[in-house]
């Protein structure tokens, strides 16, 4: 199996996947600027549909996902107005490796780690 780099983003306050939360991938290496290297959409069960990162792609290095909640909220009926965006810096340190980053918010609060 290639190494790849997914999410998923649970919605804890209806008990679902997070359907339409814009998520930008971004590049850190100390040398240069943040690089966004990807801009998608959670589809129906919370998820991306194809690898954020897959293969070749995916290198060792420090990367950043950045969820946009507040809009998702908002458009959800709920007060969002405390989360706005919830960003995620993580490491790659084993490029052969997979890594699963998922979220699971609330309009108040949220919870990562790494997932299989």
């Amino acid at each position: 199996m290639p190494a790849k780099l997914s999410t998923h983003v649970l919605d804890l306050t209806s008990g679902r996947p997070a359907e339409g939360i814009k998520i930008d991938l971004w590049r850190r290496d100390g040398s240069s600027s943040p690089a966004r290297l990807k801009h998608v959409a959670t589809n129906r069960d919370g998820r991306i549909d194809a690898p954020l990162l897959e293969g070749a792609e995916l290198k060792a290095g420090s990367y950043e996902l950045v969820f946009h909640v507040r809009e998702y909220f908002a458009a959800h009926g709920v007060d969002g107005g405390f989360l706005d965006e919830v960003p995620i810096r993580f490491n790659v340190t084993d490029a052969t490796a997979s890594y699963h980053v998922p979220l699971l918010v609330t309009p108040w609060s949220y919870s990562t780690y790494r997932g299989s």
